[in-house]
């Protein structure tokens, strides 16, 4: 799945093939909390119960916690899971195409980390 990049290819269709497969990434990921909802999903390392997404998750109301999950479950994020019973139980959990965001998850982080380290020292 990984594929080095070329960062001085003199093929400029190439180079704009990168940058739309970017553009799209991000679109996915977009809004202020499915990146959150992936990364307790992270750090569970397994099925969360929707309320306790709810829990974990400080100032997301419900009908945007649902909102966000559907969409991450469309686009292949994560997986939802319903048990046949009552009270229904319903859970969620990353699927392979959110485990494989792990490494750039984490150099996101490092770029983060470093952009503010530069910004509180105004080494811009």
């Amino acid at each position: 799945m990984s594929q080095e990049r070329e960062w001085n290819c003199e093929d400029p269709k190439k180079r704009l093939e990168w940058a739309e497969a970017t553009t799209e990434a991000l679109r996915v990921l977009e809004g202020k909390w499915k990146i959150v909802i992936i990364c307790q999903l992270f750090a569970a390392k397994g099925p969360l119960r929707f309320s306790d997404l709810e829990k974990l998750i400080d100032g997301i109301n419900q009908k945007m916690l649902i909102q966000q999950l559907k969409q991450l479950e469309k686009d292949g994020i994560l997986r939802r899971t319903v048990y046949p019973q009552v009270p229904p139980k319903v859970e969620y959990e990353l699927c392979d195409m959110g485990y494989a965001l792990g490494p750039s998850m984490q150099a996101l982080i490092e770029w983060a980390e470093m952009r503010r380290k530069r910004s509180a020292g105004n080494g811009y």
